[in-house]
């Protein structure tokens, strides 16, 4: 028990071990225990989702000009959307931070204790393809439809066909009411049904899915990218 032996050994460093009664102590050795024991889960969580940034809550600028509420984002930081099965909608152009409030929302999954998957769409799609290829493409749906948020981000930078989009329409499936998903584009809500072509009842399965229950934020405004560089610029 490595959190146990390091506050023991705290405790003997600071010469406390006599300060407390031997109920105080155990007390405090179980709690340290445990305080480790979430640590090491939350970070084998965060490892495990493969995000491509590191965000938390704590770090999300509030403007609701932008579309960036707060009672909004605290609200999901509670993560009951996850046990609920909820969708999260976030669009918005490029450098309005939408990956960055996804980001912020799956770390706090992870903080929770939920288990997280992070894929950009074209990574997914590679994912499924090399699964179908070696043959373990059940055993890769069955990972991400338990999964307890799964979020895609750059969706509508590739159009959805064919396979590609019978493949999405049964992860959204086993996901729907089930498991939350999180889904990050720089398209307008309104102009999904365009980057899925080709079958339009597979198109209106997925959007009904996503779309009716979800949360969704909208973000607007200049670029964060170009304001961190200018006061990048400002500093030097």
């Amino acid at each position: 028990m490595p959190g146990m032996a390091q506050y023991w050994a705290t405790m003997l460093e600071t010469r406390q071990t006599e300060s407390y009664s031997l109920q105080d102590g155990l007390q405090l050795l179980i709690q340290a225990e445990l305080d480790n024991r979430t640590l090491s889960r939350n970070s084998r969580l965060i490892k495990k989702a493969h995000f491509r940034y590191q965000a938390s809550i704590d770090e999300i600028i509030y403007d609701s000009k932008r579309g960036v509420e707060r009672q909004k984002v605290l609200h999901l930081a509670t993560c009951d959307y996850i046990k609920k099965g909820i969708s999260v909608l976030i669009t918005g152009a490029a450098g309005t931070g939408k990956s960055w409030l996804g980001t912020a929302l799956g770390y706090q999954a992870c903080m929770n204790g939920y288990r997280v998957a992070y894929f950009n769409v074209y990574r997914l799609f590679e994912e499924i393809a090399m699964a179908r290829i070696a043959s373990t493409l059940h055993r890769f749906f069955l990972r991400i439809a338990q999964t307890d948020l799964l979020i895609l981000d750059d969706f509508g930078m590739k159009v959805l066909d064919g396979q590609q989009l019978l493949d999405f329409m049964e992860i959204i499936e086993d996901r729907h009411g089930q498991k939350a998903t999180i889904i990050i584009s720089q398209l307008p809500v309104v102009d999904w049904y365009d980057v899925m072509k080709g079958n339009t009842t597979a198109a209106d399965a997925i959007l009904d899915r996503l779309v009716h229950t979800s949360v969704r934020f909208e973000l607007t405004g200049n670029s964060m990218r170009q304001k961190k560089h200018e006061y990048n610029d400002e500093i030097k």
